[in-house]
Formats: C-alpha cells, structure tokens, sequence
C-alpha cells in the first residue's frame, strides 16, 4: 500500500532571485513567527487523521532561515496529524550560505535526513546575474559542512542555459559537482518567466536572450557526464546514484497522494480531487488567524483527466508507462516515435533521451 507525503511551503528567501516566479518574499522574523503558528493551526485543523505519511518535505523560499525550534514545533504538529512512517524521508531545502554547521547539526538531530539546495552554477558572475545571495565558495562550504553535520543524503540544483552561459563554463559546472558527488543531482533549462526582473533584463537589452539551441548541447552533455559518473537519470529533469531517487518528488509524477500545507501549496487525494490555498503570504496567515480555510481552488478530475495526468506525468519518469495508458493517442504516439521522441519497450513506452528534451511537446498532445 503507498504512502502519502507532505508538503510544507516555507517562503522566505534572503534575497529575491531575478528568475523567480515562486511564491516567496523577503524573511522578516516576526512575519515568520506568524506565519509558523498559521501553518502549525492549518496542519492540525485539515491533516488527515491516521492518513500515512513517509515522506515530508519542506520547500519554498529558503526553511532553512527558520530557526530549528519552528521547525521542531512544525514537525510536531505533523506527527500528531498523519501517522508518520518509523523511516520517513524528511527534505530540507537549503541555500548556500544560509545555515552554520551548528544550525546543520541541529536540523539533522530533529530528524532531517535529506539536504536540497540550490548551487545553482559555480561561476560567481552567473550568479551576480541571477540575483543569488550566495557564492560559489558558499555552496562548496555549505556541501561539506552538510555532510560534517551527518547528511548522507544531499541534492543539488543547476540551471543551464543563462544568459551568455558557455558550453565549457557550463561543464565546469557538471564536472565540479560531480566531483564533489551528492547522492541527486537535479537540473533545470533556465525558463525566462515574465513579469520577472530576468525577462525585464532581457526585453531591455540588459542581458542577451538564452540560446535555446545551445541549451539542448548543455543538456546532452549533462546526461552524458553523470551517466559516465554512475548517475541514473531517472526522471526528465533529475540524476540520482542508485537508491536515491527523490522518494517525496516521485509521488507527483506516480499519481500517489500528497497534502500541501502553506501558502500557494497544493494536495491531491490521490484518487480524482486536487486543491490549492491562497498564494499571498499574508493574506494565507490573516485566513488563518482568522479561522477561516485558506483553501482558494479545488478540483475533482474527470476520468479523461485522470487519463491524461497519469500519461503526461508518468512519462516524466524515464522509465515510462503502461501502453495501456495510451490507448486513445495511439495517432500522436506514432507521430512522436517517427520523430524518434518515444520508444516502446515491452509493454512500455518512454521518452528517448532527444524525446525528453523536447518534453513538453510531447505533453502538450495529452493535456
């Protein structure tokens, strides 16, 4: 029987990146105080009684600005609502330069076993450009003061494909964390959002257009690098050593339930019903202070939808899905193999290695 996992959005960030589109504003302490005693309220008010959990997860922002006594009192209150597993996977996310070994030490004696941060690139002007808080130096310190503190399970994040980014800049990039080797690897085409200072840079001239051609050589480049390193790539956008997958991550793409807690986070049921809450901070902690739900959006899919989240997202996963899944598409799941973008497999279909750079072509025939 699955088990369900937890989502808790934290969104305070030191700092505002020029890429960002997530629901995040800048830390203030106070704000932070309420916020955690919003979300404690909100968990116990709407957690699933006896609903288990083996796998929490706190994202954002940057958690890891909280103090470790507001995520002790957060971790409580989800032990008290779901029935944990005796083995859970709890992430952190981290950002370089946001946390002293002793803070480290501290989030792993609550428990907290898996480490994601954003290193983003090692190149120091790179990052000046997208507006990170941190250094290169930052995020190699950060890397061996995690596994100083007990961390045997870290996760790192870079993009490729920034403006006026190189190939050889790029694999640097690849070579240095695969040398400092964190058991999951997770990498991102750079997506120019707008609205967002990066795409105000661009459309200004401030900064020149990511070159989309030469991002797909950078992709190409990563799989092959870590593949010869002993990554598995296992989903479109993340590499793992054997063993590591991102247990919490993989619920999403495998339709299994998961119950989002905070501003702008969302659950699923696991079975037909999806709902989100409200995505201003403020407006979430006055909800709750209040009394009132700060649910904003719900769901229940159509058997048709379910149909087709079960293709798009399980094609995500490299190892891909059931052909039975496909019978209605069998035209556009033709066209895509002609073009060398799936392959079946047995009794399974799955994206080729061009087929999940060009994913979202592919995704877009089954929404």
């Amino acid at each position: 029987m699955t088990q369900a996992g937890v989502y808790i959005h934290i969104p305070f960030c030191s700092s505002r990146c020029s890429y960002c589109d997530f629901a995040t504003g800048i830390y203030q302490s106070e704000l932070a105080e309420r916020y955690v005693c919003a979300l404690i309220e909100e968990i116990r008010s709407s957690a699933k009684a006896g609903a288990r959990v083996d796998t929490v997860y706190f994202g954002g922002g940057t958690p890891s600005l909280l103090e470790p006594a507001q995520l002790a009192s957060i971790l409580d209150a989800v032990h008290e609502g779901f029935a944990v597993d005796a083995s859970p996977e709890l992430t952190l996310e981290i950002n370089p330069g946001s946390a002293t070994l002793g803070r480290l030490r501290e989030f792993r004696r609550l428990g907290i076993n898996r480490a994601s941060f954003g290193a983003q690139t090692f190149d120091d002007r790179e990052l000046a450009k997208l507006g990170r808080s941190h250094t290169a130096a930052d995020a190699r310190r950060t890397f061996h003061d995690l596994r100083a503190a007990g961390f045997a399970n870290v996760s790192f994040d870079l993009i490729a494909g920034l403006p006026g980014q190189t190939l050889a800049r790029w694999q640097q990039n690849i070579d240095e964390a695969l040398e400092l080797r964190p058991e999951h690897l997770s990498f991102y085409l750079l997506e120019v959002h707008s609205g967002t200072p990066l795409a105000q840079h661009i459309e200004r001239g401030l900064q020149p257009k990511p070159d989309e051609d030469l991002a797909a050589v950078m992709y190409e480049s990563m799989l092959e690098r870590a593949a010869a390193a002993g990554y598995e790539h296992y989903e479109i956008s993340n590499l793992c050593l054997p063993g590591f997958q991102s247990r919490h991550n993989t619920k999403y793409w495998t339709g299994e339930a998961y119950f989002g807690f905070g501003c702008s986070a969302h659950s699923y049921d696991g079975a037909r019903r999806r709902w989100s809450n409200q995505r201003e901070v403020m407006e979430y902690v006055r909800l709750v202070e209040h009394g009132s739900n700060p649910l904003v959006e719900e769901h229940d899919l159509t058997t048709q939808e379910l149909r087709s989240e079960a293709l798009f997202l399980g094609l995500r996963l490299m190892r891909g899905v059931s052909l039975d899944l496909c019978k209605q598409y069998e035209t556009d799941l033709e066209r895509f193999s002609e073009a060398g973008l799936l392959e079946v497999q047995g009794d399974l279909i799955r994206l080729t290695r061009h087929g999940a750079l060009l994913s979202n072509e592919v995704f877009a025939a089954f929404v």
